[in-house]
C-alpha cells in the first residue's frame, strides 16, 4: 500500500504516467507506442529521419530514370552513327571518278574526260 502511494506521489510529481516497461504487439499496433517518452522526445528526430527517407528514395527514382534515358540517348547516338557512315560510303561511291564518267557516258552528253594534264597558271 505504502508502495503505491510512493508511486502515486512520484506520478503527481513528474506530471504524467510511467511507461510500462514492456510493450506488447497490441499496444505497438494500438498507437500506444508514439505516446511512449522517448517517442515524444525524439518527435523531430523522427519527422527528419522520415523526409530522408523519402528524399532519398525520390533521388534514387530519379537517378534510375535519368540512366533509363542516357541508355536510350546512346543506342540512338550508334543508329544515327552508323546512318552517317553509311550515307557517307554513298557519296563517296557516287562520287568517284569512274561513276561519274561512266554516268556522264550513259547520259548522251557533249563531256568528256581531259586527256591533257592540267597546268598552274601563275599570275605576276
Amino acid at each position: 500500500m505504502e508502495e503505491e502511494q510512493k508511486q502515486n506521489a512520484q506520478q503527481s510529481k513528474d506530471g504524467h504516467a510511467a511507461a510500462p516497461k514492456h510493450m506488447s504487439i497490441r499496444s505497438i499496433l494500438g498507437g500506444d507506442i508514439l505516446a511512449n517518452d522517448f517517442f515524444k522526445r525524439q518527435t523531430r528526430l523522427l519527422i527528419l529521419i522520415m523526409i530522408l527517407t523519402v528524399l532519398y528514395i525520390d533521388n534514387r527514382y530519379s537517378s534510375q530514370q535519368e540512366l533509363i534515358e542516357i541508355d536510350k540517348l546512346k543506342k540512338d547516338l550508334i543508329d544515327i552513327k552508323y546512318d552517317a557512315l553509311t550515307r557517307s560510303s554513298e557519296l563517296m561511291e557516287k562520287s568517284r571518278q569512274s561513276r561519274i564518267e561512266e554516268y556522264i557516258s550513259t547520259e548522251d552528253s557533249h563531256l568528256q574526260t581531259a586527256t591533257n594534264r592540267p597546268y598552274l597558271i601563275k599570275k605576276d
